[in-house]
């Protein structure tokens, strides 16, 4: 029984090779488009268990994982960016305030019926960046491909003033709740989860505790 990772995320992909297992990467054939009768977190677990049913239809043998992220606001739902533009308006969306990122995850052993749904959500809070920051940071082009178009990973990270919760969450993939339900599975980890989270390896987590 191989795992198999649901996304086309190099951030999900890093995260889960923290916890050491071999695993196969996938790219899902799930397209994310909201419903209007989910919450936003709702919308996360569903958009995450779409990803990973379109891969285990076809890897029934497998463990499949898929994961999504969305950021909430004044209880609206914010995805990523179509362009530049929307990036833009997105984070002055954001500007100054405090939101809720959640990220669905989904394990599915079609072979064996097991079908496991959770989401995780942490809360952010941005600074009152100026026009000029958002324009420079703009023109990196990191909020494209991200959930509420920022990157707090990378140079997003200079907009945000703190975060309560589980960091991975924030950067895509929820690593301590993803463990768990491996382990749920039958697959031996071979670094320990709590090392992970007191070592804190990977980018600008460390400035988040």
């Amino acid at each position: 029984m191989s795992v198999i990772l649901a996304s086309t995320s190099p951030r999900r992909r890093e995260l889960l090779a923290l916890l050491g297992i071999t695993f196969e990467v996938v790219p899902p054939a799930a397209e994310e488009v909201p419903s209007p009768e989910l919450s936003p977190r709702e919308q996360a677990k569903q958009f995450a268990l779409d990803k990973a049913l379109s891969i285990a239809r076809r890897h029934p043998d497998d463990l499949v994982l898929g994961s999504d992220t969305v950021i909430e606001i004044d209880g609206t739902l914010v995805g990523k960016p179509q362009d530049l533009h929307d990036a833009d308006t997105m984070l002055r969306q954001l500007r100054g305030r405090s939101h809720q990122v959640h990220t669905g995850i989904a394990l599915i052993h079609q072979a064996a019926h097991v079908t496991l749904v959770q989401v995780e959500t942490a809360h952010v809070r941005m600074t009152p960046f100026t026009d000029h920051e958002l324009r420079r940071y703009l023109e990196t082009e990191e909020s494209l491909g991200k959930a509420g178009a920022y990157s707090i990973q990378g140079e997003g990270a200079r907009f945000i003033e703190k975060i309560e919760g589980d960091y991975p969450t924030i950067v895509g993939l929820p690593l301590w709740q993803t463990a768990d339900l491996l382990e749920q599975q039958g697959v031996v980890l071979p670094k320990s989860v709590q090392e992970i989270y007191r070592l804190k390896p990977y980018a600008n987590w460390k400035e988040f505790t």
